[in-house]
């Protein structure tokens, strides 16, 4: 669903516990935009969105923004 989502600043306190398995970055044709997405338990499990404050799934407008974004909260 949508509506289910990890806002940033919770995504931050997941990394600092090592309670994240995988990042996943991915391309939104329709919206064409870039989106993140984080796995939380093991390969099976699905991907959550990251989702900011305004958006229900946050994006980027490029790649390169994403890579950005993920160094300055330490990935």
């Amino acid at each position: 669903m949508i509506d289910d989502g990890i806002h940033e600043d919770a995504l931050q306190h997941l990394i600092q516990q090592n309670a994240v398995r995988e990042f996943v970055v991915g391309r939104c044709a329709w919206w064409e935009k870039w989106t993140f997405s984080v796995r939380l338990g093991g390969p099976h499990s699905r991907l959550i969105p990251v989702r900011s404050q305004r958006e229900v799934i946050r994006t980027w407008a490029s790649l390169t923004a994403v890579g950005e974004r993920c160094f300055a909260v330490d990935l």
